[in-house]
């Protein structure tokens, strides 16, 4: 890391004026060279003097998921999204957080935000599908007409009398043109 020349100049600028907002950029810098507890450092200095700076608190929240500090990442990352809602960085800070977490119906609406904002982005649309399925239950459409008109037909030949007597059809006892099913007193044993 103090190869980078852009670092280093960042660096001399930053111990030359310790007010400067050059802070933020040497802070994000060393984010994405993976230096991130030097970000985190960098960044809350300079927050101690530019506490509005809402491009260093995204820099510093993203640091500090990065280190899994879950707990401060949130903290800044809900602070910028309360002046800038539509910060798009934040915003996909706040999913991850949540992701993390295990919370996906409210990583699934942070990431849907971020999506709205980044149309077409092939890693939010991805992770969106992904929470998606987890989250929708697969429903089971059932049986095929085929598959459930066999296992009907299956189940009445199992019936007494097969088929035939399941699909006779049924006549109400004493019902017009009813079978006489009462006996006949002469025949009864004596």
């Amino acid at each position: 890391m103090a190869d980078n020349p852009r670092i280093e100049e960042l660096r001399r600028r930053v111990q030359q004026d310790p007010a400067s907002i050059a802070f933020a950029q040497l802070a994000e810098e060393y984010r994405r060279g993976g230096s991130y507890e030097e970000a985190i450092a960098v960044c809350r200095a300079g927050l101690a003097i530019h506490a509005g700076y809402l491009s260093a608190r995204v820099t510093l929240g993203r640091a500090l998921l990065e280190v899994n500090d879950l707990e401060a990442a949130y903290a800044e990352l809900d602070y910028v999204l309360k002046s800038a809602p539509e910060n798009l960085a934040a915003i996909r800070g706040v999913a991850e957080i949540h992701h993390r977490r295990g919370q996906l119906t409210e990583a699934l609406v942070f990431y849907r935000a971020a999506l709205a904002l980044a149309k077409h982005d092939p890693d939010l649309e991805q992770t969106v599908d992904e929470i998606s399925r987890v989250l929708t239950p697969t429903v089971d459409d059932g049986l095929s007409f085929e598959q459930a008109s066999a296992e009907f037909l299956a189940a009445l030949e199992g019936l007494p009398g097969g088929l035939d007597a399941a699909l006779a059809p049924e006549v109400a006892p004493n019902a017009p043109n009813a079978p006489d099913t009462t006996e006949d007193p002469a025949a009864l044993p004596q």
